[in-house]
C-alpha cells in the first residue's frame, strides 16, 4: 500500500487507501432494493461514511491517535477483519497456527484503521453519497455503492463488497473506482512479504506501514 495519504478526497486518495485496504475487478453485479428493516447492506458503510465525515471535520489538528480511536469502534463493527486478512493471505491462512492468526489479526486491524485514520484528515466541504440500490453478486454479497463527492470537481467512487452473516452485514472488500479490488492488491503484497520472511516478515510489515501512517504512533 502506497503511504501518501495526503490528498484523501482526491481520486489518488482513494486508489491508495483501496490498495491499502485490498481490490481486483469483480463480475458484474444486479442492482436491488434495499432491504428494510435493520438497513441491510447499507446500515454499517452509513455508519462508517458519518465516523469518517466527524473525523475529517476534526483535522489534522487533531492528534492521530484521538483520530485512531475514534474511528476503531466503527470500522471493528463495520469489516470483518478476520476474513479480508484470511482472504489477503490466501490459502496458507488456513495452515498457520492460531497464534500467529491472532497476531497477524492484531498487527492488520492496526494498520486498517490507521489507513483511514491517515487518508480521511482533512475537511473542505465534501460529502458522501451512497447509491440508493444495492449491487448483489449472486453469492450472498452484495456491494454498497459510495461516492465521495468534493464542493467542486467530479466525485470518486469508494465501493464497499458486504457479506450477511445472520442479520448482520459486514465489509469484506473495498472497491475503488468501482473495480479496484484491496484483498487483490493486498494478496500480492502480503504474499512477497510472507515468502521473504513468513509471518513474522509481513507482521513486521504491517507494523512498518502503522508507523509510516500514524508518523511513528507505537505499534
Amino acid at each position: 500500500m502506497t503511504r501518501q495519504y495526503r490528498d484523501p478526497m482526491g481520486r489518488r486518495g482513494v486508489l491508495a487507501l483501496a490498495a491499502g485496504l485490498g481490490v481486483t475487478a469483480l463480475p458484474a453485479a444486479r442492482a436491488v432494493a434495499q432491504s428494510a428493516g435493520n438497513g441491510g447492506p447499507v446500515a454499517p458503510i452509513r455508519r462508517l461514511n458519518d465516523a469518517l465525515l466527524a473525523v475529517m471535520k476534526q483535522g489534522q489538528q487533531t492528534p492521530f491517535a484521538q483520530r485512531y480511536g475514534l474511528l476503531e469502534p466503527v470500522i471493528d463493527q463495520s469489516f470483518d477483519l478476520r476474513q479480508i486478512l484470511a482472504e489477503s493471505i490466501g490459502l496458507s491462512w488456513s495452515s498457520l497456527p492460531e497464534q500467529q492468526k491472532t497476531e497477524l489479526l492484531a498487527a492488520f486491524r492496526r494498520y486498517t484503521v490507521s489507513s483511514y485514520a491517515a487518508n480521511f484528515n482533512s475537511f473542505s466541504g465534501q460529502r458522501f453519497e451512497i447509491v440508493p440500490t444495492t449491487r448483489t453478486l449472486g453469492n450472498g454479497e452484495a456491494i454498497v455503492d459510495t461516492r465521495i463527492v468534493p464542493v467542486n470537481g467530479s466525485p470518486n467512487t469508494l465501493d464497499y463488497v458486504m457479506r450477511g452473516t445472520g442479520n448482520a452485514w459486514r465489509v469484506v472488500d473495498v472497491l475503488a473506482d468501482g473495480s479496484i479490488s484491496r484483498v487483490a492488491v493486498q494478496r500480492s503484497d502480503f504474499r512477497e512479504l510472507l515468502l521473504s520472511g513468513g509471518v513474522s516478515a509481513l507482521v513486521a510489515g504491517l507494523r512498518s506501514k502503522v508507523a509510516n501512517l500514524s508518523g511513528s504512533m507505537p505499534a
